[in-house]
């Protein structure tokens, strides 16, 4: 079992309870700290301390430092958001590489009532109101345990108090900038004083009763979709009629998430309306649209332009491909490992995947891959969008690949797939320069 331990109270905590139980259970237990950079000096003591802590019960430690911040600003994405995704998916990765059974985290009852709240204020369905899961499985199967969900932090300090166990207080959790903390430190606090002092419990027991209610509805609506689909993207709307509106709504949000189309309520109302009769045609995300007729709803797309390849160019590895149509030289260098352990994550590409010839070619109209660090695939012209990329230079932008496989875009993170890793052995790096120069 492989133990997030960040260095504070919590999970400090349950650190020492898994080694109390650890022949008890029969697990052999590891620990993992990701270091955020986010608070200087501080943040190095987080993770000089839960290295103490794992050398003086002779645990085996696996630490990685990433710039949290950095990530946050090239995503746009909030600090806290970005800061759980790459948590997770280093966690993920140490587990699959290392063969971990499972990822224990410190999740306690006051960070479930403090999410159910959160997801409350944003207008959550029973899905979201299920909270925090004791039990969850990640990517590529990993399982994510939280064995401290029903304890409370004051228990939790209570505890390493009387084992006389100290941990570290990161001042980031009083910063009110944080929806978290201001949920933590003034809502909660006013909800209990004036309205409900068992707020939280009640909090907690919603999210129980919510993931019951989400596993039940999840299954019937999964029947009734394989009974109403007539094909994969078709449904016999006319079997609607006798379903309730709450089992309607679900296999049609279904439906759509299967497709990978995202939706919103708007969309299933308006998807409703069309199996109704009320309206034969709707607009949903990502050029995707469901029109009815004939007793049938159906997903479709409407029609794109068909991609064109405005130049294609071989590349060696090692080697160098001048790309005449952009003015630019790509070059794929070697890069020994100790130099790329001093490179900014996501940047270098490994070295054992990679070998023979790649190819060079400009962007076509649905490409996309998943960037390293990032949880999944993105359509590059969301990105050109959000890497301020000109408008005029995107139908040219060089793209990198193996076979039919991207592997990088210039001026863009590395493939996850193809990401060098400390430990990985060497790497190789992609340089760009206006041809002519070196």
């Amino acid at each position: 079992m492989l133990v997030a331990v960040s260095g504070g109270a919590d999970s400090v905590a349950l650190l020492r309870v898994l080694l109390e139980l650890r022949a008890e259970l029969g697990v052999v237990l590891a620990v993992a700290h990701l270091n955020h950079a986010l608070r200087g000096e501080s943040s190095d003591a987080d993770e000089a301390f839960v290295g103490q802590v794992a050398a003086e019960h002779e645990l085996d430690l696996f630490v990685e430092r990433v710039p949290i911040a950095e990530h946050a600003e090239a995503e746009r994405m909030g600090l806290e958001s970005a800061g759980r995704k790459l948590r997770y998916e280093w966690l993920t990765r140490i587990a699959g590489e290392r063969r971990f059974d499972a990822v224990a985290t410190a999740h306690t009852a006051d960070d479930q009532a403090e999410t159910v709240l959160m997801k409350l204020l944003r207008g959550a369905g029973s899905r979201g109101l299920a909270g925090i899961y004791p039990v969850r499985f990640e990517n590529r199967g990993i399982r994510f345990v939280r064995p401290l969900l029903s304890s409370t932090r004051a228990e939790v300090e209570a505890y390493l108090v009387s084992n006389d166990q100290s941990w570290r207080e990161d001042e980031s959790n009083l910063d009110r900038r944080f929806l978290r903390n201001r949920v933590r430190h003034d809502l909660l606090p006013l909800l209990e004083r004036e309205y409900n002092p068992k707020i939280r419990q009640t909090l907690s027991e919603l999210s129980e009763i919510s993931r019951a209610e989400e596993e039940y509805w999840s299954k019937l609506a999964s029947m009734h979709l394989d009974w109403l689909r007539a094909d994969r993207q078709v449904l016999r709307f006319d079997e609607f009629g006798p379903i309730p509106t709450a089992l309607h709504r679900r296999v049609l949000k279904q439906w759509l998430e299967e497709e990978g189309i995202a939706t919103d309520f708007r969309h299933i109302e308006l998807l409703r309306g069309c199996a109704s009769g009320d309206l034969e045609q709707t607009e949903l995300s990502e050029g995707w649209y469901a029109c009815a007729a004939g007793g049938y709803l159906a997903l479709k797309r409407h029609e794109q332009e068909p991609p064109v390849e405005r130049y294609v160019y071989s590349l060696l590895v090692p080697g160098e491909v001048a790309i005449q149509e952009i003015g630019c030289t790509v070059r794929v260098v070697p890069v020994s490992a100790e130099l790329a352990a001093e490179s900014k994550p996501g940047t270098l590409l490994s070295a054992k995947q990679l070998g023979g010839e790649l190819r060079v070619r400009s962007w076509k109209p649905g490409d996309r891959y998943r960037p390293a660090y990032s949880g999944s695939e993105q359509k590059l012209k969301r990105l050109f969008a959000e890497c301020k990329i000109p408008a005029e230079d995107r139908p040219t932008w060089p793209v990198v690949l193996k076979g039919d496989v991207i592997v990088a875009v210039r001026g863009l993170p590395v493939a996850e797939r193809y990401c060098w890793r400390p430990g990985a052995g060497d790497a190789l790096g992609l340089q760009w320069t206006p041809t002519g120069q070196s």
